[in-house]
């Protein structure tokens, strides 16, 4: 199966300020973040090209995953036929010492989150 959620675990290695399309300039300070998304067809070439560093920009994430100071470190995958993005997002959110570093990243068209991108701490 080549569909379903995926979950990006990024090392943003120093305090950065991005503009992030019509978020604006936006805030990330250094430490590791979770990004939730999902692909109905494709999930593989999405993850390889969220892993490229030279892409056109087209998310919000690929402002975030262009900058040379931050790194995926891992990967998780939820092979499935439905939309479960808000699903794993929402259980990310839930954990001890979870911040939600910018509001509506990468959730411009959710109406169940905040954002898709949540810090760790």
């Amino acid at each position: 199966m080549n569909s379903g959620t995926y979950q990006l675990y990024i090392h943003v290695k120093k305090d950065l300020k991005i503009k992030v399309g019509s978020l604006g300039v936006c805030f990330f300070p250094k430490g590791l973040y979770n990004y939730t998304g999902s692909a109905m067809k494709n999930l593989e070439q999405r993850i390889a090209r969220h892993k490229s560093k030279v892409k056109k920009i087209h998310w919000h994430i690929d402002y975030l995953l262009t900058s040379k100071s931050t790194e995926i470190i891992k990967v998780r995958k939820y092979p499935s036929t439905e939309r479960k993005e808000c699903y794993y997002n929402q259980k990310m959110t839930r954990k001890k010492g979870a911040f939600i570093p910018v509001k509506g990243f990468g959730s411009s068209d959710c109406r169940e989150c905040e954002s898709h991108l949540v810090g760790i701490r």
